[in-house]
Formats: C-alpha cells, structure tokens, sequence
C-alpha cells in the first residue's frame, strides 16, 4: 500500500441520519455493594461526545473534511449539549427537534477503563414527520460532494427511499452504513458498508471468502448497489464492485480496545476519501487503517490526520511480521540497502509441525533475512482438497510470523509464487522434500539473476496430511 492522503480540505459531505448524545462515567470500583451483587463505583469524571451520525460527521470534520449535519433530537438539554459539541468542531448542524421526545441519550459507566454498564434513553423518532426534513435535506443537496446516511433504526431514515432518489436526481454518490434486515429500502444506493453480521441476516451464513463473495454478487445484483463493503471485525474487510475482482483486506488493528463507534469511522473515512477523488480500493485501505486506529481508543472516537499519515508511514517502514506485497518490496530494498541476503521459499503451512520448522529453520541459515510466502485459502483448497485448509490464511501466517526464524510472511492468490519470486528475486529460493530444481516454480528467474535454488531435506514422518489422520484416526477423544 503506497499512497499519499489528499487536501479534505475542500469535500463538503451531508450527513443524514440518527444523532445520539453519548455519556460516559468514570470512577474506581473497590468494593462490592451490600445491597446487591454490583459494584461500587465512585464517579470522578465524567464527559459528553457525538454519537452516532453525530460520530460520523466528528471524524469527517478530524480529518478537515466540511460535513453537513441533519438529523432529529428532542427539545431538551442534551440537544443542545450536542449541538455546541459539533458547532465547536466546525460542523453545520440542521436538527428537527421533535416535541416530548428525548435527545437519544446512552450512559456507560467506566471503571478502570472497562464499561460496566450502559444505559439508553430513548424513544426513537419513528412517528415523527420529517417532511421539513426531506425538503432541507432537498435544498442542501447541490452544495454537497457526496451523500452519507448513518442509519441507527432510529426513525430519522425512514424516508430514506426518498434521499436516495433526490441524491440520484442531483447525481450525488450515495454511501449508506445499513440497519435492520431490509436492504430493499436501499435499493439505488452507491455502496453500503455492513459489518458481517448485518450482512448474514440478510444473505444468510457464510463459510469463507467464496461464499461471502457469491451471496456479496447477488445483494449488488439484487438491490442495485453498485459496490458493497463488509467489515469482518478481525478478518478485516472484504470490498465488492461491479465488473472487479473481490478484494480482501486484512485488519490493521494491532490491538482492539473498544469497538464502539468503529463503524462511524470507516464510513466516514471512506465517504471523504472518495468524495476527494481517491479511487474505491485506495479509499477501502485508508477506511481500514482508520479502524484499526479507534479500536484502540475507548469509547465513540475518532482519527486525526496525523494519526493517518503516522499509520501509513508505519507500514510503509521496513518490519518484520506479516506483510503485503507492497511493503514486502520496501522492506527487501531496505535490507539489500544495508548488505543483507535474502530467502523465499513458499508453501500451504496448513498444520505447522517439527518438519516445517525444521525446515524453515535450515532455510533462514542461508542468509540474513527469510521470506515465507504463503497460499490463500481459496488455493490450497484446490491442492489440498475441500476439507482444506484447515487454518485459516489469518492463522497459518499469524503462527509463522511468530518463528523466530522468519522475517516476513506474505500471502499469495495465484496457483504459484513465480509471479512474486520474480518480483523479489532472492538470494535463495528454497523448497523442501523430493522436489526437482529445475522444474521450482521461478526457478528460472532467480538462477538468472545470479541466486541460488536449494532442496532441503525434511523431517521424516511429519506431515500435515499425516497428522490430520492421525487425528480422525484416533480413538482418544479431540484434540487439545
């Protein structure tokens, strides 16, 4: 991933949906009540922040986009508390304030940065007439880049129909984070961005990347979307267009904290990225790294630039660990810049066992740093069978990343790494077992550059395939 974050200094973005005011209490626990099993907690804090499409506009507002904000409160304190929070951060609010109804309202108690308990005050604004709405929202259109629509299922979209089309007439992209079961009611938007389990109530369960895929083809077909966004929590996010490949993108997240509000972020980040002209797939990217960055942070937050470009410039440096292709090119320049030799070798790493290991550890002696390669899910099933992998590619690489012997681990889509070999063009390319130099997939390329290509000698009697009956042939009971 290379690429520079644009000026969002200019995207004018409307945001439309249910605007919330989130509450948080923080205090320390020492005891236990004597009135009941509960803890008690002493409140030393406590602090107010946007929630919900409220959330959404903060984080487009962080990164110096201009949002629009429109939405429905109640005539109460706690309208007002969110409106001067906005205001203060550079963002134009149109609320309706509905009569008799409260400002959607959630307090979580914090304790030790961990949420005890939360509690939500609401009605929801379904019977509300937001036709005054429909037309603002009507008049705001032209004077906006791109259309976002944060739909909490709390009443403020329940024409959303109705924006879309007006969206579609003005020609405005129309990018929609979805709620409930009835996608229909979005049928025209241009993307939609669920997370999993949203989109298997719809589509129903799915098994791995090729299902998620055929049901994520049908939903755009189905409701005319014309690109679909799945958020998968630690499986990253999966992008869907009309007309190009599926692209899956691992998580960046190095360590989750709280998810609260991480949703909000990719949207927002997203619908910024595109409205400033970064195509989709770049936009996808900068959306998840910004979510791998507020999972870190408690509560509804959001992500600065710097924070981005701080991100970005992180994985364009040369690390160990797992990789994509692209900072796998940086790091391999790195190193050869500072003298260093370099192995590859490539496989399914299905089971790791003492044979791989072994192995592996044999092949990082040949030079200074070591590359494993490594088979997508989808190829080492073709290899291997259905039943196959029985790790999945999130896991065989987390496991060989974790070998002190190996320095990086990179995944692979095609049947074989020529391709990458090539790219690299090791020092060493190495293989284990029986295998015929002459006929190692970039074999060729390497000798031509001046490398070498090794045979390594394995382990006896340790093999995935092995082991797996072994497992199904035993009468032990499962495995631990």
């Amino acid at each position: 991933m290379s690429f520079d974050i644009p000026d969002f200094s200019a995207v004018k973005i409307l945001v439309v949906g249910d605007v919330m005011l989130d509450r948080y209490w923080h205090g320390d626990t020492h005891r236990i009540s004597p009135e009941a099993p509960v803890p008690v907690v002493r409140i030393m804090q406590n602090e107010v922040r946007p929630g919900g499409a409220g959330n959404v506009a903060l984080n487009i507002a962080a990164v110096g986009g201009k949002p629009t904000l429109m939405g429905i409160t109640g005539n109460d304190d706690e309208s007002g508390v969110l409106q001067k929070i906005l205001a203060d951060a550079g963002i134009a609010c149109h609320f309706e304030q509905a009569p008799n109804q409260p400002t959607i309202t959630k307090l979580r108690v914090i304790s030790r940065h961990q949420q005890l308990l939360r509690l939500d005050f609401e009605d929801g604004f379904q019977n509300y007439n937001a036709d005054s709405l429909i037309e603002h929202f009507r008049e705001q259109l032209n004077q906006h880049d791109l259309v976002l629509l944060s739909d909490y299922g709390k009443g403020t979209l329940n024409n959303v129909q109705m924006m879309i089309e007006l969206a579609q007439q003005a020609k405005k992209p129309i990018i929609i984070d979805p709620k409930g079961t009835d996608f229909e009611r979005y049928r025209g938007a241009t993307l939609i961005t669920p997370n999993l389990g949203e989109f298997e109530a719809v589509a129903g369960k799915v098994s791995d990347n090729d299902a998620l895929s055929s049901k994520g083809r049908s939903m755009l077909d189905q409701f005319g979307f014309e690109a679909l966004l799945v958020t998968r929590g630690e499986l990253g996010m999966t992008l869907l267009q009309n007309g190009k490949p599926d692209k899956h993108h691992p998580t960046h997240a190095q360590e989750v904290f709280d998810v609260t509000g991480a949703g909000d972020t990719v949207i927002s980040i997203l619908s910024t990225a595109l409205a400033s002209g970064m195509p989709l797939d770049a936009a996808t990217q900068l959306a998840n790294i910004a979510a791998g960055i507020v999972v870190g942070k408690l509560g509804t937050s959001t992500v600065s630039l710097a924070e981005l470009k701080y991100a970005i410039q992180e994985r364009q440096v040369a690390h160990t660990g797992m990789v994509d292709e692209e900072q796998l090119l940086t790091a391999v320049t790195q190193a050869r810049e500072r003298g260093e030799s370099i192995v590859m070798t490539n496989g399914c790493f299905d089971i790791l066992h003492a044979g791989h290991v072994t192995y592996l550890e044999q092949a990082s002696r040949l030079g200074d740093r070591l590359i494993v390669a490594v088979n997508i899910d989808e190829t080492v099933r073709a290899l291997k069978g259905a039943d196959r992998p029985v790790n999945t590619l999130w896991r065989r690489m987390t496991v060989l990343a974790a070998l002190g012997c190996v320095d990086w681990v990179v995944p692979f889509s095609e049947e074989t790494p020529e391709r990458l070999i090539c790219q690299i063009l090791p020092d060493f390319l190495v293989k284990g077992g029986d295998n015929d130099p002459d006929l190692i997939p970039g074999s060729k390329c390497v000798r031509e550059a001046g490398g070498e290509v090794r045979v390594m000698q394995l382990v006896d009697s340790c093999s995935t395939t092995g082991m797996i009956k072994t497992i199904r042939d035993s009468d032990s009971g499962p495995s631990k």
